[in-house]
């Protein structure tokens, strides 16, 4: 109890000073700034939403295929740049099944050429990320395409894979406080998700055969 509450004075004592750096009308430093007494890892993050432009926590990314099941996740302190995140992630899942996927999509936060280039050279033969900012005439002609539009169209159905892990299985919030136990606590939510999702699939397909 002495320990905890020699953090807690330290952790105040820090937000005293924040307080003070704003008054005198500076602005703390937003990567390294305590906005939660009990989670320290926690940070601002705006998201741009009309009833919740900024919200408090960490950022996660996931990665999911065609039968919903998730192949890749990561919960991330503050919120880095999407566009380098995809290459990595799409290694790793790689390196899990052995093989490149053949067709890749995500949102317009992921859309570079650097980014396609880097999913190119991994082996990804088809990928749709739509670009950020105005598209030049080249680039509409490749984005009106019925393929890449059929998958952009595909990954906004995926955003109901966000929607059913925040609500059903815990990751609207961690109760369990630091990056680490973060990081734990989302993990067994990706595991019991997939676990129902595999299930579910694993009866259908035995329902289908008898």
């Amino acid at each position: 109890m002495v320990e905890e509450l020699k953090t807690t004075i330290k952790r105040t004592r820090r937000l005293l000073d924040q307080a003070h750096t704003r008054l005198a009308g500076g602005m703390p430093d937003g990567a390294s700034r305590l906005v939660s007494l009990h989670d320290p890892d926690a940070r601002r993050i705006r998201k741009g939403r009309l009833g919740r432009p900024v919200e408090f926590g960490y950022k996660a990314q996931v990665l999911d295929n065609a039968d919903g099941i998730v192949l890749d996740h990561q919960v991330m302190v503050g919120n880095p740049p999407d566009a380098p995140l995809l290459a990595p992630a799409i290694r790793r899942v790689i390196a899990r099944t052995g093989r490149a996927p053949r067709a890749v999509t995500a949102d317009r936060g992921y859309g570079e050429a650097l980014v396609d280039q880097e999913l190119a050279d991994l082996g990804v033969a088809r990928v749709a990320i739509p670009r950020r900012g105005r598209a030049g005439p080249t680039r509409q002609a490749v984005e009106h395409r019925r393929g890449l539009r059929r998958l952009v169209k595909w990954r906004t159905g995926c955003e109901g894979r966000i929607s059913c892990l925040k609500h059903r299985f815990g990751w609207d919030r961690t109760r369990m406080d630091g990056i680490q136990d973060a990081r734990i606590w989302c993990g067994h939510g990706m595991f019991a998700h997939n676990l129902v999702k595999i299930g579910g699939l694993l009866e259908a397909k035995h329902n289908k055969a008898a």
